[in-house]
């Protein structure tokens, strides 16, 4: 069950939702529209230091638990 990002078109929120079925629509969390749209995350990748390239996730929510 994947977690996924999504803005809501009416309010303009950002936020995560962790995704049970893929069919039903994703509610935004602060108003309570259907009209939300998945976004592109940004994820932590491995460099050739051994550790996580941070730069990947500057400007992402990803980990923060939403906006």
């Amino acid at each position: 069950m994947p977690i996924y990002e999504y803005v809501c078109k009416q309010c303009g929120r950002e936020f995560e939702e962790l995704v049970f079925n893929a069919e039903e629509p994703v509610v935004c969390p602060k108003c309570g529209s259907t009209e939300t749209e998945k976004l592109m995350s940004a994820c932590a990748t491995k460099v050739d230091g051994g550790g996580p390239n941070l730069d990947a996730l500057h400007g992402s929510s990803c980990g923060s638990g939403g906006g």
